[in-house]
């Protein structure tokens, strides 16, 4: 079951909690009945919206457009929407208490991550105000600094982090590490799984434009270090042959 349906599962049940054998096994969704969750979501996401001093219908929009509401629940949530959104304060308190009950479950707090990005980008933007709202989210979730920078990749293309940052290694990293890494990072955030947990469109076009950054990462890897390794290749060539000609002695050997 998704994020999405669970939330609404969980606020329409607030007075009838749906017991553990009926909640499905999914390790990407809060746990049943686990209404302080549901409430911290929507609350961040309300302050989200008034991290840069103002509030606009779009990203309010954008929320929604994350749930998908029915007529006769859309009142409650509303209701907490536009009251957590009367100020930002507090959002750390939500944010830390989420982190610390699903730190076992990266990919729940990924999709709250996903969620307020949405929300922040609605406006066509993402203002410095809200980056800084959504590194000290992310950092009281438990993400370091280098997985913030992969989490929002996709949200700043123009600004997309080293390839090794995309795929989670050191630089040291062996091919096989990289390789490995980067099968990895693509089953994590390929479309299908967001798709098969009925994520709604627009954080399935996140996943298409990670699984992107994330072959363009590993691809400029794999070009770099074949251009570091063809200097070595040539120069052994050249100490080889006793009188290197002056036109191949810089070009690369082997079939």
């Amino acid at each position: 079951m998704s994020l999405w349906k669970r939330l609404l599962d969980l606020a329409g049940n607030a007075f009838h909690p749906i017991p553990p054998e009926a909640s499905e096994a999914d390790p990407c969704s809060p746990d049943p009945g686990d209404m302080e969750f549901a409430a911290a979501v929507v609350a961040l996401a309300a302050k989200m919206a008034r991290a840069d001093g103002r509030s606009t219908l779009d990203e309010a929009a954008a929320f929604r457009a994350a749930f998908p509401i029915s007529p006769d629940e859309r009142p409650m949530f509303d209701k907490l929407f536009a009251l957590a959104q009367e100020t930002v304060h507090g959002y750390e308190g939500y944010a830390r208490r989420i982190g610390k009950r699903y730190m076992a479950k990266p990919c729940l707090l990924e999709d709250v991550l996903d969620v307020l990005f949405a929300v922040a980008a609605a406006d066509g933007a993402i203002t410095d105000g809200e980056l800084t709202y959504l590194m000290r989210v992310s950092e009281l979730f438990g993400f370091t600094e280098t997985e913030f920078a992969r989490l929002s990749a996709p949200y700043f293309p123009d600004r997309a982090p080293d390839p090794y940052t995309m795929l989670s290694v050191s630089i040291q990293a062996s091919d096989d590490d990289i390789r490995k890494a980067w099968t990895r990072c693509v089953a994590e955030n390929h479309p299908d799984k967001f798709i098969a947990r009925g994520a709604p469109i627009e954080f399935i076009k996140a996943a298409h434009e990670k699984t992107a950054a994330i072959n363009a990462a590993y691809e400029q890897i794999k070009s770099s270090r074949k251009q570091k390794v063809r200097p070595a290749n040539t120069q052994e060539s050249g100490r080889a042959s006793p009188r290197p000609s002056r036109a191949y002695q810089n070009a690369p050997t082997g079939s």
